[in-house]
């Protein structure tokens, strides 16, 4: 129970000879490829593929991702290697709410809404752990466990800071994601490092126990994040000593400790001493190991070599064929067209082009926190893939990193003279927002507003804006500017940029026609941006939000436009707890085919407490042959019904329930070109 992972002292787990119980490694990161382990394929960051709408691209990643892990893990034990990362129990995927644009973690996350996040979540387990009717894969960990969106550091540690949430934003923004987890299979969980209302998260037993095992039925394992359990004390002040610590936070539901980097002995050793001081039962104990041992025995650990399968993956897989392509297909579904003229596609080669900015090429802040160490010589920058469009390639990264304190202005404006298209490429990185480090502010860092400025002014031809962040950034002058042709946010796409962004630009296939949505409301300016401690919901989100943002969740372009028609909710009229049925046609009436966003909003119009305006009940992401119309039926749960009511739980009230079908979210006003159909149904 103590030897979770974490730095040299934290793992393995220990052998117990007299059970023919072997060392055994946890610690792994599987966000998007197997982090921090070596060469291994790399893939779109998380909120990139929550861009993507798409459960299949997520259950393919993880899918492959789990093969390279237990590859590399099986090679790591043939050699006696039991360090950090080298383990079985992937500690992903991460499903808090991205609730703050400048939190340094929104970029590990599937955005701002508990639905998406959820279901993205449960098709990452289905693909990370397999479908092997006796042995997973790998066990997944959903975290963190919860009410965890910043701060990392701005404006104090998240080592020391309490999140004071309602009872109602809990169960309805922040749990609802987590309980996806549970319902998907999901073997473990991983509790945060803040308290939520005066409680450490891993000493929390209204979460651990209440909500998580009583009122869900989890059935797994509960691991701390690294150090959480030594925080309680020294930060949280929480628990007075180690015993009580230990006591404590086993009491609470925890099982397994991920120790601080560094510390030589964890608070889990002294749970002996904690039972024989009557602070722990020994039947409790007993209780928190099973759920360790029975996860061990599912990855099949204790059965013969020759009887699991996934035993006999060898590192040949590592950035196999396949698993490259998903990467460019993962990026190519991830890219969102946030403004377009009419230039792209680009279906002849160009004479001259320039590519300049900070972010093209620069190829480890391409690829995001939490990244699999990939060999850089799978990986394409913007400036590799895309030379390819014209004869000649002017290049100037006009700063030397992301922060560009220092500008190069006659670089740039000697790179962007007599050119066809100007390719500028800003953003952030890790450099600037990652875990432990909060942004600011929501402006371009450093001088690169001023360089945005000048390739605006000075270019020769049409501008198009790569944007590469985690998180909302104040690109408003390009939006206005008739200049600007093209914006594309593309998050931080991995070892396939360049291959994916050329495929993107020149519409190499109808699924390189851009389809992917935002995630997450993209703020204006700083007056849209709350106070990072304020948990309440109030202003936040889509769900929340009453301003008018740049551009709104489930927002993105495509070459193409959709019409949809035909609308029909049925049945019309519901007892409450039954479920409905939206039904609808929709058409690609553009000029190039590709993949559609399909969503379905809905909202409350007679709850007796506070709703969300609008609420994510689903969506498709749909191929689309010009002119053929297809038929679409999406379902509307009656757990999607419900509200949360204090001292009653959720409940399904009378009423009437408006439904929006369209593709981004309702009642925008910057909207993309394809219309939206409104109906509604009444509980009786």
């Amino acid at each position: 129970m103590a030897k979770g992972g974490g730095g040299e002292y934290g793992g393995p787990s220990p052998a117990i000879p007299r059970l023919g119980i072997k060392k055994f490694q946890w610690d792994t990161e599987c966000l998007r490829g197997d982090g921090y382990a070596g060469n291994a394929t790399s893939f779109p960051q998380a909120i990139g593929l929550a861009a993507a709408f798409s459960t299949d691209i997520i259950y393919t990643i993880a899918e492959v991702t789990a093969i390279e892990v237990r590859a590399k893990h099986n090679d790591y034990v043939s050699r006696g290697n039991f360090s950090d990362h080298t383990g079985l129990g992937c500690f992903s995927p991460v499903i808090n709410i991205m609730r703050h644009p400048l939190w340094g973690r929104n970029q590990e996350t599937y955005g701002e809404d508990p639905y998406l996040s959820g279901m993205l979540a449960k098709y990452f387990i289905e693909g990370l752990q397999g479908d092997h009717d006796r042995y997973i894969r790998a066990s997944t960990t959903c975290k963190h466990f919860d009410a965890y969106g910043g701060p990392e550091n701005l404006p104090v540690s998240r080592q020391i800071f309490n999140a004071k949430v309602s009872e109602r934003d809990l169960r309805t923004t922040f749990l609802p994601q987590f309980k996806q987890c549970v319902d998907g299979g999901a073997y473990g969980f991983m509790c945060s490092y803040n308290s939520v209302n005066g409680v450490p998260g891993c000493a929390n037993s209204h979460l651990l126990t209440d909500v998580l095992r009583n009122d869900w039925g989890f059935k797994g394992y509960v691991i701390s994040d690294a150090g959480a359990v030594e925080f309680s004390i020294i930060w949280h002040f929480y628990f007075k000593s180690i015993l009580d610590a230990a006591a404590g936070c086993v009491k609470a539901g925890l099982n397994l400790e991920l120790g601080p980097t560094g510390f030589k002995h964890q608070i889990f050793e002294s749970i002996g001493k904690a039972v024989q001081a009557g602070l722990l039962t020994e039947e409790l104990v007993r209780e928190r190991v099973q759920p360790i041992l029975y996860t061990r025995m599912k990855l099949g650990e204790f059965d013969p070599v020759e009887m699991n399968p996934y035993n006999f993956l060898n590192t040949s897989v590592i950035q196999s064929k396949r698993h490259q392509e998903v990467s460019v297909l993962a990026a190519v579904m991830s890219f969102v067209l946030l403004k377009h003229n009419g230039l792209l596609p680009l279906k002849q080669k160009l004479k001259n082009i320039a590519i300049v900015g900070p972010m093209s090429n620069n190829p480890t802040q391409l690829l995001g926190d939490y990244s699999a160490d990939v060999d850089l010589n799978f990986l394409v920058t913007p400036l590799k893939g895309l030379s390819p469009l014209a004869d000649h390639t002017n290049h100037a990264d006009g700063c030397k990193d992301t922060e560009c304190k220092e500008y190069d202005k006659n670089s740039v404006l000697s790179a962007i003279k007599s050119v066809d298209v100007t390719i500028i490429c800003l953003g952030t990185g890790q450099v600037i927002e990652t875990e432990n480090v909060d942004r600011r502010d929501i402006y371009l860092p450093g001088k690169q507003q001023q360089l945005l400025q000048d390739v605006i002014q000075y270019s020769s031809g049409p501008v198009i804006l790569l944007v590469f962040t985690g998180g909302p950034i104040d690109i408003s002058i390009a939006d206005k500017s008739s200049k600007v042709a093209a914006i594309f946010q593309c998050f931080f796409p991995a070892q396939a940029t360049g291959t994916a962004l050329y495929k993107v630009l020149t519409l190499e296939s109808a699924k390189a026609n851009p389809a992917a949505r935002l995630p997450y409301t993209w703020y204006s300016n700083m007056s849209q941006v709350p106070d990072m401690t304020d948990y309440t919901m109030t202003e936040k989100t889509y769900r929340y939000f009453t301003g008018k943002p740049l551009y709104p969740f489930g927002y993105g372009l495509s070459y193409s436009s959709f019409v949809y028609s035909n609308l029909v909710i049925d049945p019309s009229t519901i007892e409450a707890g039954q479920n409905v049925t939206a039904s609808f046609t929709i058409v690609n009436n553009g000029k190039y085919d590709g993949d559609e966003v399909c969503q379905v909003y809905i909202s409350w119009l007679n709850a007796t407490v506070e709703t969300p305006r609008y609420q994510l009940v689903g969506f498709k992401r749909v191929p689309l042959i010009l002119n053929e119309p297809i038929h679409i039926v999406l379902p509307i749960k009656s757990d999607q019904m419900a509200v949360w009511i204090d001292n009653k739980g959720f409940v399904v009230e009378p009423g009437v329930i408006k439904v929006y079908v369209g593709g981004q979210s309702p009642q925008q006003q910057t909207r993309i070109t394809s219309n939206q159909l409104v109906s509604q149904f009444t509980i009786k």
